[in-house]
């Protein structure tokens, strides 16, 4: 349901609460594990209010989901259909924890495609436009809903699956593609590569439109402002999801780096993670997520772990004049990304917005390690190769974290081509023995 559709919070609150009831007469009693929790918390479809839901629900842990799926493999008993009604399947990308197998009939999959087609709808693709989509077409759900949304709108949709990078890059400009899909992390990568097959994107591309996801970088200024001076003719546009859940959020067309989440398909609450209570307005909370319309594999009040900030007023109406939920900034870090460093809590997203307002770091890996009980973090910068200096550049970045988290952190130079590259959600967190995460 489109944002313009709810001309108040008022008017996008009753709206919820219908689309919350009908989720409920779905899937009581039809889906066994929701039946017996939501029995246990004397929920029913009648409903009355969308303060009774929050206040009566349980929240919903991935750890639950894991253990479910572990106990009735491999699907688990989170599902409202006979099996033979699910078409397609994903899994999350293991980021914490084994993955989570999820599957859809073709109703919820069309569901979710709707809020795709409203994402690209907001950045300005039409049926005229030419969509690359540069990823692998693995079972992490990734960019599939958005190929088939594209696709619903009449674009030609180019898939770059199973091809290397330089080919890719050929391929999609050859192919004229007006739209680019990907992570941050893949948008820069092709333009490191457009630079060593000597292909100047200004001049060769007719990208106009890079839309990102599975990382935190397309709201984070200093990535941001990398993307537009590696891509001069395209504008970055945010979004991010789950494979839990869905396309959650789209780029505020006004605000660049605030994402708005699409409340007509998910009803959102920030909480305090360690006490479950709603965040005071302005405040920095865990976003939950109970997605309105996605009755095959269902969530009630699912904690994503994803840390955002609260509008100052929720009720007022953002720049752009919608009243969706606007989280500025975006995702912030997530809740089990938090590293303790002498008492300074460091996001990677907050690392990489100082480490990306240094010009000439190509690529760059913090490494954690425990040193006599107490966590320390140190990073490898890689420089560009129009770098002259890469100590010069470390001692540069070394400077501006210790100004931004008073606190001293070594950075090292790498050689040139030696740190990862990553197509999809980056692993530039590891921990001294190589366990990579998220970052």
């Amino acid at each position: 349901m489109a944002a313009e559709t709810h001309p108040t919070r008022a008017a996008m609150a009753q709206f919820q609460l219908e689309q919350l009831r009908a989720l409920l007469r779905a899937i009581l009693p039809a889906n066994p594990w929701q039946t017996r929790r939501l029995s246990d918390a004397g929920i029913t479809a009648d409903l009355a209010s969308l303060a009774e839901f929050s206040r009566r629900c349980p929240f919903t842990l991935k750890s639950e989901l894991a253990a479910d799926q572990l106990a009735a493999p491999p699907f688990g008993t989170n599902l409202t259909f006979p099996l033979a009604q699910y078409t397609r399947y994903s899994q999350t990308s293991g980021t914490s924890g084994a993955p989570l197998r999820w599957l859809d009939t073709p109703a919820s999959w069309e569901w979710m495609v709707g809020s795709w087609v409203e994402i690209l709808h907001v950045a300005g693709v039409t049926a005229a436009d030419r969509v690359y989509f540069a990823f692998s077409f693995g079972p992490f759900l990734g960019f599939w809903l958005a190929f088939d949304a594209a696709q619903r709108m009449g674009c030609l949709c180019l898939p770059g699956g199973g091809l290397g990078s330089a080919a890719r890059l050929r391929a999609m400009l050859d192919s004229g593609a007006t739209v680019l899909c990907c992570t941050p992390t893949y948008a820069a990568r092709l333009a490191e590569v457009a630079a060593e097959e000597k292909l100047d994107l200004a001049a060769r591309s007719q990208v106009r439109k890079i839309l990102v996801a599975g990382e935190p970088g397309g709201s984070v200024p200093a990535t941001r402002a990398r993307l537009h001076a590696l891509w001069p003719s395209a504008r970055v546009w945010d979004h991010h999801g789950m494979t839990e859940v869905g396309p959650v959020t789209y780029e505020c067309p006004a605000r660049p780096g605030v994402l708005h989440v699409l409340e007509g398909a998910y009803f959102a609450e920030i909480i305090e993670p360690q006490t479950g209570v709603a965040v005071a307005a302005g405040g920095t909370g865990e976003l939950v997520l109970t997605p309105l319309g996605r009755d095959a594999s269902p969530l009630l009040r699912y904690r994503t772990g994803d840390l955002v900030k609260s509008p100052a007023d929720p009720g007022a109406p953002c720049g752009c004049g919608r009243y969706e939920l606007a989280l500025e900034g975006g995702i912030l870090g997530r809740t089990d990304d938090m590293v303790i460093v002498r008492g300074v809590n460091l996001y990677p997203s907050a690392v990489e917005a100082v480490v990306r307002s240094s010009e000439g770091v190509a690529e760059f890996q913090a490494v954690i390690s425990e040193v006599r009980a107490m966590t320390e973090l140190r990073l490898r910068i890689e420089p560009a190769a129009a770098v002259a200096d890469g100590a010069a550049l470390a001692r540069q970045v070394e400077k501006r974290l210790e100004e931004a988290f008073n606190l001293r952190l070594p950075v090292e130079a790498a050689a040139a081509g030696t740190l990862p590259r990553f197509e999809m959600k980056a692993r530039r967190w590891v921990r001294d023995g190589g366990e990579k995460f998220q970052g």
